[in-house]
């Protein structure tokens, strides 16, 4: 998670103003009405979570406190306060031109929630924890197939342990499937480890999916959003590195799984093998 903390405090006066006024300016900011850019966003979507975590806020906790109790899982987030009197079209001026339409016209953040107590306003904006990979399993272990072989291309030393090249690996559906297995456990059980929930070990997975094998190994992974970053962990750690060198082995297969409600959102799984 990825928290923004920035606080500034804007007097206004004039007038009483309530929160879904402020909703409506700001997203008048956001159409690009001139006074940030001219350039359109998405509205603001208001959240009643991050309207619980601004209410946190006023009572002096810590951002991501603040949002832990909401119950509001954010990769980003940001806030300000308005105090004063009032706020209405005024406060879409002042936000303009006190710096504020760097955070209002940020487009990786879509959410909003606004507190309102004594005369003040929070403004808590958020990007919502929403894990994905833009491609299919099938596609996405193939590359990381392709980003392996292009690994193994190069000498290369893993911790204190140095690699020749190696010659590229072959794709296995078979070791797909004990890759697709585990990672699914993973992402349903929340949990990451070459252990299964049921006990079981990277080769007893690989035997299950009926992959007779003279050599096995398995990488893991979990977090990364796309292929390379996947691969790129592997490849700065030493023991996964050398699983990814290893040269006495000829194929492997590879799978994802996402569970938003997860620590780590995604997980990847990496069988390799040599065949009797």
């Amino acid at each position: 998670m990825r928290i923004l903390m920035f606080s500034c405090v804007l007097w206004l006066a004039a007038g009483h103003v309530a929160a879904a006024d402020l909703y409506a300016e700001l997203n008048r900011l956001r159409a690009g009405d001139g006074r940030c850019t001219s350039s359109a966003l998405p509205p603001l979507r208001p959240q009643a979570a991050l309207e619980q975590a601004a209410r946190h806020l006023a009572r002096g906790n810590p951002l991501d406190r603040s949002l832990a109790a909401a119950g509001y899982r954010a990769t980003r987030s940001s806030f300000f306060s308005i105090s004063g009197e009032g706020a209405g079209a005024r406060a879409a001026e002042l936000l303009a031109s006190r710096g504020d339409c760097k955070q209002i016209m940020d487009a990786g953040l879509t959410d909003v929630g606004i507190h309102v107590e004594s005369g003040e306003l929070r403004v808590l904006l958020g990007a919502p924890f929403a894990p994905a990979v833009e491609m299919s399993e099938q596609a996405a272990g193939r590359r990381v197939l392709e980003l392996v072989n292009q690994a193994r291309t190069t000498p290369r030393v893993c911790g204190n342990r140095k690699f020749n090249a190696a010659r590229p690996l072959r794709w296995n559906d078979q070791l797909a499937a004990a890759a697709s297995m585990h990672v699914e456990d993973m992402a349903r059980g929340n949990f990451f480890s070459h252990i299964g929930r049921d006990g079981s070990n990277p080769a007893q997975r690989v035997e299950r999916a009926g992959y007779r094998y003279r050599r096995t190994g398995e990488n893991i992974a979990g977090g990364q959003m796309q292929p390379e970053a996947a691969v790129a962990g592997w490849i700065k750690s030493p023991p996964h590195c050398a699983n990814l060198m290893n040269g006495a082995f000829t194929e492997m297969g590879a799978a994802y799984a996402v569970n938003a409600k997860s620590e780590m959102g995604v997980y990847w799984a990496q069988e390799f093998g040599t065949p009797r």
